[in-house]
């Protein structure tokens, strides 16, 4: 049967991401006998004649739209995807009779209702390669299901979860765009963050892939494709468990090192895992800090202190390893009080990057949602496809946008709102500068990256 993967993602904050999990799909689909095409909204830059083009070549009988995300999730400069998914499920109608099935981590969040506003045929819910599999090999058949969302039966264990099929010209565009290639060494998150979707997405048990497969990937991206710079793309990639490590001591019995970010937890780490993970190549750290001050630390549902996240960026920074971390004001028990004692707590971290939320965006059946029906933010019958965030009813909205705006809008390397660099940051990966680039607002990684690129 053939069958074209879409991509819907259109957002580049803080750098375009490879459509990993469209790729995943690609290669279970191909692997059960099917032939796959992948289409880039981004990449075709949000162009419909572009989609009714390739699908006019390709001649798709089924049709898939990743849905990545709902919106961006920054109350400062609201961006909402949905009206993206219902233009590119109107172009397919248009030119194909095929089915149109939506699925990806955006999807699963409010799945009937994103259906029901698109007008797609159905919905996957949750880990995709079994039940896309499942559908496709039926419907090659003309057998559909009665109900319109298929929720995953079971979920793939680590091993079971195989390499992307990445695409060549996909890839192209990607590594042209700041030479950031995706790879995942695990699902699944046991950590109980009150905002957080990840283990309603991947479950709350932490299933780790064969860390040589993962090597197997570095090393294909790094051979084949040219890539320059690897990201793991894992909710958080400094499990508790320790499985991280033995992707990092894979790639130290490979004698690969390439330069490579993720997602990190500032608990765990000593000086002994951090050279370990900087003789790969670790050149960049993205921290969940999250809060700025141990009572919003605590109701934001973390096990950590604000003390742990000074002592991993002093760890990190120690290293020469760039260092960001993300920060959200106006959650659970945010008071004046709390505003005032984490700025004074963010500026007194040292060389490294902050990038500054205010309110946080609620997710259905989060936590953060139960909290917010309680105290009347929300009602309980409350959709939440349109963005709705959270700001404690302790603090008033328009004193925390001033508040915040005072305090970090002549701090460079305090980015409020979040997505404040992005058009800078674009430029250069335009220009041939790779990586995140966000580390060009610490002391002296200006000239650096110069020397690096050959830049004059």
């Amino acid at each position: 049967m053939k069958i074209l993967l879409i991509s819907s993602n259109t957002t580049i904050t803080p750098y375009p991401i490879y459509p990993l999990g469209v790729s995943m799909i690609a290669a279970a689909l191909t692997a059960a006998g099917h032939e796959v095409g992948q289409f880039d909204f981004l990449q075709q830059k949000n162009s419909m004649d572009s989609l009714e083009r390739e699908i006019e070549r390709f001649k798709p009988e089924l049709i898939g739209i990743s849905v990545r995300n709902i919106d961006n999730a920054n109350l400062m400069n609201e961006q909402y995807y949905i009206e993206t998914i219902k233009g590119i499920v109107k172009k397919v109608r248009e030119v194909s009779k095929g089915k149109v099935v939506l699925g990806g981590a955006g999807f699963s969040l409010i799945p009937d209702l994103i259906l029901q506003e698109t007008g797609a045929d159905y919905g996957i819910i949750g880990e995709g390669e079994l039940s896309m599999v499942n559908f496709a090999n039926n419907a090659a058949r003309r057998v559909y299901p009665q109900e319109r969302l298929i929720g995953a039966r079971t979920k793939l264990s680590g091993t079971e979860i195989a390499s992307a099929q990445y695409d060549e010209q996909l890839m192209k565009y990607y590594l042209d765009s700041g030479n950031i290639a995706s790879i995942q060494t695990k699902r699944g998150c046991n950590y109980r963050c009150v905002y957080c979707s990840y283990p309603l997405l991947e479950g709350s048990k932490v299933r780790q892939r064969d860390p040589r497969s993962v090597v197997d990937d570095i090393e294909l991206l790094r051979g084949r494709y040219k890539a320059k710079y690897i990201f793991f793309v894992d909710s958080v990639f400094n499990d508790d468990e320790g499985v991280y490590l033995e992707v990092i001591k894979e790639m130290i019995r490979r004698n690969i090192s390439i330069p490579w970010t993720g997602f990190f937890k500032p608990q765990g780490l000593h000086a002994e895992i951090v050279k370990l993970m900087k003789q790969t190549g670790l050149v960049a750290v993205e921290i969940g800090s999250d809060a700025a001050c141990n009572i919003t630390l605590q109701k934001l549902g973390k096990s950590f202190s604000f003390q742990d996240i000074v002592d991993s960026n002093n760890l990190f920074v120690h290293y020469e390893i760039a260092t960001s971390h993300y920060f959200m004001f106006g959650g659970p028990g945010e008071t004046k009080e709390t505003v005032l004692e984490g700025i004074e707590n963010i500026m007194g971290l040292k060389h490294c990057v902050m990038f500054i939320f205010m309110g946080i965006r609620i997710l259905p059946n989060t936590l953060l949602a139960q909290i917010a029906i309680q105290e009347n933010i929300i009602s309980p019958e409350e959709g939440m496809l349109k963005p709705v965030y959270y700001i404690s009813p302790l603090v008033d909205k328009k004193w925390l946008e001033e508040t915040l705006t005072a305090a970090f809008s002549k701090t460079r390397h305090c980015i409020f709102p979040p997505d404040a660099l992005d058009n800078s940051l674009g430029v250069l990966h335009k220009l041939g500068y790779s990586g995140t680039l966000w580390d060009l607002l610490l002391p002296g990684r200006n000239a650096k990256l110069k020397r690096r690129h050959g830049a004059k």
